[in-house]
């Protein structure tokens, strides 16, 4: 299944998402279950949230996932919403 996480930064945190990206990225490498992922980009481009497309077995091994991402950890969400989601195109 697909599993979508729409997670959006708490204002004012780039300083931090720099901080841990490449944790962040190194995380997703040795996951094996990101299939597609980058950031959300600002009226001036800069980072201020991500969307990460997950192929994993169920939706809470999505939320684990999610749970373990070094940005979530360092506390870098306002929010984070998690979804089923069917791949159609692409």
């Amino acid at each position: 299944m697909h599993v979508a996480l729409i997670c959006i930064d708490k204002p004012g945190q780039l300083e931090l998402r720099k901080a841990k990206r490449e944790a962040h990225l190194a995380y997703i490498e040795a996951s094996g279950v990101v299939e597609m992922a980058g950031p959300f980009l600002s009226p001036s481009g800069e980072m201020v949230g991500s969307l990460v497309i997950l192929d994993v077995a169920r939706l809470s091994d999505g939320e684990d996932w999610a749970e373990a991402d070094p940005y979530a950890m360092a506390g870098l969400f306002e929010s984070v919403e998690i979804r089923e989601w069917k791949k159609v195109i692409g």
